[in-house]
């Protein structure tokens, strides 16, 4: 039952700087997914209504031509707690609304816990009841995603998905949740020496979406494979490529009805078809083991 379950909520991103055709986005449908994750045309786009409306028309009409179900990935670069900054969040709020998207992923706390921080995260977490008025109005959801580094650095806040949690529980809107991304999670956890699940489990009770992908962690052995960087940390593999845990992460994603997105780098992703088989061996069968 978990594997079925879980199968029904999987998705495949489209990934960055790729455009979201029809082709493409029926590929997807025709391989079990049941969802997509787009990205967000770039900021400047963003900021001019024409501009944005055009863009996100585009998407709705090549989303139309299927049965998928939709979120928008927001720029990486956004923050929000400045005037630029909130209207271009507002015109990626209209975007996805206009292309029928159901959240739009953002990157929240993404700076380090240091007292030169403090205005910047009241200012962000100001604009982002402001903005979460807006999402309740157009019906759009909020995911705040934790972050990773993508190689060894400083941890930021935003890496911890109890904190994101502690900020969607302040805004206190329905349109605020969070996008639990286990592999970052299983990054920032072992940069720690901590379990994954120990890092994940407080925040589950607000994930609205989850993140999919597969890494080895902190790579402290330096071990690696030839077709891989031998530094990067956020590989974004398939699951079962790297060694997050899934025998213990998928029956905590499958109490959730929420999308399980996966994020593939291109160069790491098979045939749309042979990934989801793939998938469904792994996370679901992990999930259905444990709950047998």
């Amino acid at each position: 039952m978990a594997a079925v379950q879980i199968a029904n909520r999987l998705g495949l991103n489209v990934p960055y700087e790729w455009w979201s055709s029809s082709s493409l986005l029926k590929s997807f449908e025709a391989a079990g997914f049941g969802w997509t994750q787009i990205p967000a045309p770039p900021e400047a786009v963003l900021a001019d209504p024409s501009e944005c409306r055009a863009h996100s028309r585009a998407v709705a009409t090549a989303l139309a031509n299927t049965g998928l179900q939709s979120v928008i990935h927001g720029p990486g670069s956004m923050v929000a707690g400045s005037a630029g900054a909130d209207r271009i969040f507002e015109g990626l709020l209209d975007y996805a609304a206009e292309a029928g998207a159901r959240q739009v992923i953002y990157h929240a706390r993404n700076c380090p816990d240091s007292p030169g921080s403090e205005d910047r995260l009241l200012a962000e977490t100001r604009s982002l009841a402001r903005l979460a008025a807006r999402a309740e109005n157009l019906g759009i959801s909020i995911a705040l995603e934790n972050l990773a580094p993508l190689f060894a650095g400083p941890e930021r806040l935003g890496h911890t998905p109890r904190v994101l949690r502690t900020l969607a529980q302040r805004i206190s809107s329905p349109a605020v949740g969070l996008c639990i991304d286990v592999g970052h999670a299983y990054i920032a956890a072992d940069l720690r020496h901590a379990d994954v699940v120990d890092l994940v489990g407080p925040a589950l009770d607000a994930a609205i979406c989850f993140h999919a992908h597969d890494n080895f962690g902190a790579r402290r052995s330096h071990a690696t494979r030839p077709e891989l960087d031998p530094m990067r940390l956020d590989l974004h593999l398939p699951p079962g490529r790297g060694d997050l845990p899934w025998d213990r992460l998928s029956p905590l994603i499958a109490e959730h009805d929420a999308p399980v997105l996966l994020e593939i780098h291109p160069p790491h992703r098979p045939d749309p078809s042979v990934l989801h088989e793939q998938t469904i061996d792994v996370m679901g069968a992990r999930a259905t083991q444990l709950a047998a």
